[in-house]
């Protein structure tokens, strides 16, 4: 048995001075001053947490391994806090088949230091042209389906999905983009700033119009749906909508959205999909967080080489890595410096709703019977984000050299601890 001592804990919301005990990758009791010959952490002058699960992450093995690997991209999760993360389907091959996604399945198992649970395709290759066999994907554990990094553009193919999805009780994930809307090129979010850079960029419609027409597609099928990194007022006020019609939807936001505008883009390693937007769009964001419209806050953890990276906007790749560092910069900037979340508001969005909104059972939450997924946490131990350190074999990212107000000091998967800040 083990038992964390001496920590300030999360349990039900409330930061309490006990202690937690820790059998078979189980937390078996949460009491004051837990006595007996146990293994000992002591967690003095640490904050406890249950471990953050994050539902969007490109773990880019197989296919592209070159990027980052199973195993880089989970060491880089625990650094950061995430005991849990979906990676998603854009690898090669694409896991849209029972015997690739076996073979998948058995790689993560036998390289991933946290839980990992992969998405399976919605449509074959993701080519938006054949649904791929939700039934049988089922079988094997798999609830999650997403073909991120491209819309469905079909309407029919997205209709056939979503009626499979609800036959089978299982989630369609949607990177909503219409790309009508999108020149070639275009690499920002489309306004006056950015075209001022000479830049060519992509309008809010280009997300919105595809998640508006899903969820009228939702509205007939009534299946679960989730709408990935969603970045525009727009969308948020679509979801809203859609929650108020009683419809069985959720959305997430990602840090780099929350924190970062279109005026803030100075290069390739402010470039994602979908990009940064407008001030107007960052504050519906963070309001729709707060009243509800959006659920979760998620990564989109999307690693590239520095050879790729280092091109021209247009011709470099979307994406930043972010595991490591959005909960150390999101406490920062909204929990410390605005003081206008809590710190359990932020651990909620980022570990307890994504685990009821997904139905990962026995997570999220620090309470007996739960496994012992956990952090210890520096609350008061500030420090500069340093890219060259990262565990991410990816390192591009635009927090390079931001100073943060906490630290992640060690974490433990099903009470193993998976990784630990060096002293």
């Amino acid at each position: 048995m083990l038992v964390i001592k001496n920590g300030n804990v999360l349990v039900e919301d409330t930061l309490k001075k006990v202690d937690i005990l820790i059998d078979e990758g189980k937390i078996v009791k949460i009491a004051e001053n837990i006595e007996g010959d146990h293994e000992t952490i002591d967690a003095s002058g640490l904050t406890v947490l249950p471990g953050l699960v994050d539902v969007h992450v490109h773990l880019r093995e197989p296919g592209h391994a070159q990027k980052e690997t199973i195993k880089t991209g989970t060491k880089a999760a625990a650094a950061g806090g995430f005991t849990t993360v979906l990676c998603m389907p854009n690898v090669i091959p694409f896991p849209d088949n029972v015997e690739d996604v076996k073979n998948y399945l058995e790689l993560i198992h036998d390289q991933s230091v946290v839980n990992t649970y992969p998405y399976a395709c919605i449509t074959k290759k993701e080519a938006g042209k054949e649904v791929v066999d939700m039934h049988a994907l089922k079988a094997l554990g798999i609830h999650w389906f997403s073909d991120d990094g491209v819309g469905v553009a079909n309407d029919e193919i997205m209709k056939e999905a979503m009626t499979k999805a609800n036959q089978e009780d299982v989630m369609i994930v949607a990177h909503t983009e219409d790309m009508s809307y999108r020149k070639p090129g275009a690499c920002v979010h489309e306004s006056e700033i950015t075209k001022a850079k000479g830049w060519l960029g992509i309008p809010s419609a280009c997300e919105s119009a595809q998640l508006i027409r899903d969820l009228e597609i939702v509205k007939e099928c009534k299946n679960a749906y989730h709408a990935c990194h969603i970045s525009a007022k727009e969308s948020v006020e679509a979801l809203k909508k859609a929650k108020n019609d009683g419809l069985n939807v959720s959305g997430e936001v990602t840090a780099h959205h929350l924190l970062l505008e279109d005026k803030d883009v100075q290069g390739p390693n402010w470039k994602m999909n979908p990009p940064l937007r407008s001030h107007e769009d960052r504050m519906s964001l963070i309001e729709g967080l707060e009243n509800g419209s959006l659920d979760i806050i998620a990564n989109d953890h999307a690693p590239h080489t520095a050879q790729e990276k280092n091109q021209p906007m247009d011709k470099a790749p979307f994406g930043i890595v972010s595991l490591e560092t959005s909960f150390a910069l999101l406490y920062t900037e909204f929990v410390v410096n605005q003081k206008r979340w809590s710190l359990q508001q932020l651990v909620n969005w980022m570990s307890k709703a994504p685990a009821k909104r997904f139905k990962l059972d026995g997570i999220g939450e620090i309470k007996e019977g739960n496994d012992a997924d956990i952090i210890l946490v520096d609350m008061n131990q500030e420090y500069t984000i340093d890219a060259s350190k990262f565990e991410s074999m990816g390192k591009n990212t635009p927090f390079d050299g931001w100073k943060v107000a906490c630290q992640i000091k060690q974490t433990f998967v099903k009470g193993k601890e998976v990784w630990k800040k060096e002293a």
